[in-house]
């Protein structure tokens, strides 16, 4: 196992940072890195917005459940699925911009995105630092996209926090690969089978240093997916001109 895979597989959220700037050169490194990730046919469907602003940091991370760590981390970047750069091309050449609206360019520009933060975040625990997603941005995705002048076909899509690490929470035991990978075909027997990794959750919340608890993995998913969750998220993305068919 290289250093790379190594620090992959040592992942944890960090949420809290000390009061320490990260270089103007980490963070160029950290955008070059975010840049340099696979996208859908080069179309580069994404955008970065650093906030630096503190009064709008501030509301951004009170729309988030995050909000403590969202104020006082050295660096906030919010990733955004965007577009708006492909409609600009279109109708600069009076084309329609029906082939923007559809379920697929949506999917393309948020695999784009999501690509391109996972790529920041290898690259700044690469440099010891530590991140957060904060995908409870999309709490009210609709203040986001007005607090940030978004324009149409652009979502902004999660934020994720940047900074040097005060302390870093245990990392998580993942589902074991009998629980994940299969050859040639779904394997639904195996991959629903969890009692094991159940017990290696149970365990590990129950002996965690900090907010300890008793619950496992299938009883934490039985509490997120009771309800629908953030259902405007639908109705903002048919503002932004996606057709979602």
């Amino acid at each position: 196992m290289n250093s790379t895979i190594k620090n992959m597989t040592e992942h944890v959220s960090v949420r809290e940072f000390k009061d320490q700037a990260i270089t103007a050169d980490q963070k160029q490194s950290l955008l070059a890195a975010a840049q340099s990730g696979s996208t859908s046919e080069f179309v580069q469907a994404f955008s970065i917005i650093e906030i630096t602003d503190q009064k709008l940091r501030n509301e951004l991370a009170d729309i988030t459940i995050s909000s403590p760590h969202v104020k006082k981390a050295d660096t906030f970047y919010v990733f955004v699925a965007d577009l708006n750069r492909q409609a600009s091309i279109l109708k600069a050449h009076n084309q329609s911009l029906d082939s923007l609206k559809n379920m697929e360019s949506l999917i393309v520009s948020v695999v784009d995105t999501t690509i391109a933060a996972q790529n920041m975040a290898v690259a700044a625990e690469s440099m010891d630092l530590g991140i957060c997603y904060i995908g409870s941005l999309r709490n009210n995705i609709k203040r986001v996209a007005e607090l940030l002048n978004l324009p149409k076909f652009t979502v902004p899509v999660f934020g994720m926090t940047v900074g040097i690490p005060a302390t870093k929470n245990q990392h998580k035991p993942r589902l074991p690969q009998a629980n994940q990978v299969a050859t040639n075909t779904y394997d639904n027997q195996k991959f629903t089978d969890l009692k094991a990794y159940d017990q290696d959750v149970h365990e590990y919340y129950a002996n965690r240093k900090t907010n300890a608890s008793d619950t496992n993995w299938s009883e934490k998913n039985l509490t997120i997916f009771k309800q629908i969750r953030r259902p405007e998220v639908a109705s903002f993305l048919k503002e932004q001109g996606f057709t979602l068919a």
